[in-house]
C-alpha cells in the first residue's frame, strides 16, 4: 500500500531520486566532510518538509530518494540543498577552499527522476548496492570515512 502523506489541503505521493556531483567531481567528501554533508543535507531536508528515504555520500557525488511535498519544487530544493551545503562546508573546512577557490563546491545541474519512472524497489536496491548495512537509510561510502 502507498503511505500517502498530507498537508493542509493536499493527500500526495511525491518522490525524486537526485543526484548531484562535485565540481570536477573531485574526492573530497571524505570522514568528516562526509559526514558533515550527511547532517547538512538531512537538517536541510528537515527544515523544507522533505522526508529522506535513502540516501548516500559518496566521494564525489551523492544519491537521495525523497519524498517531498507538492508546494516544493525540485529545483528550489536543490537549490537549498546545494547552496547552503557548499557555503557551510567552505565556512567550516579551510581545505576545501584550496580546492574550490571559486567557492562552488557543486557542479551545475543534479539528476532527477521521480519513482513513477522507476519502481521504489529498484530505486532501494540499487542504493542497498552501495550500503552495507541496509538498516541505515542513509550512509556514507567505506573510502569516504
Amino acid at each position: 500500500m502507498v503511505d500517502y502523506r498530507k498537508g493542509p489541503h493536499t493527500v500526495y505521493d511525491i518522490k525524486y531520486h537526485l543526484v548531484w556531483v562535485t565540481k570536477y567531481r573531485y574526492k573530497v567528501l571524505k570522514g568528516d566532510v562526509a559526514l558533515r554533508v550527511r547532517d547538512l543535507v538531512r537538517k536541510i531536508c528537515e527544515r523544507n518538509d522533505v522526508r529522506i528515504i535513502r540516501g548516500h555520500v559518496s566521494q564525489d557525488h551523492v544519491h537521495l530518494f525523497v519524498s517531498a511535498p507538492p508546494q516544493l519544487s525540485v529545483s528550489k530544493l536543490m537549490q537549498y540543498i546545494k547552496g547552503k551545503s557548499s557555503r557551510r562546508l567552505q565556512e567550516e573546512y579551510p581545505s576545501l577552499g584550496k580546492r574550490y577557490w571559486g567557492r562552488h563546491l557543486w557542479a551545475r545541474g543534479y539528476f532527477c527522476a521521480t519513482s513513477g519512472t522507476v519502481t521504489d524497489e529498484m530505486i532501494e536496491a540499487y542504493l542497498d548496492q552501495h550500503s552495507e548495512t541496509p538498516e541505515d537509510t542513509f550512509t556514507v561510502a567505506d573510502g569516504a570515512q
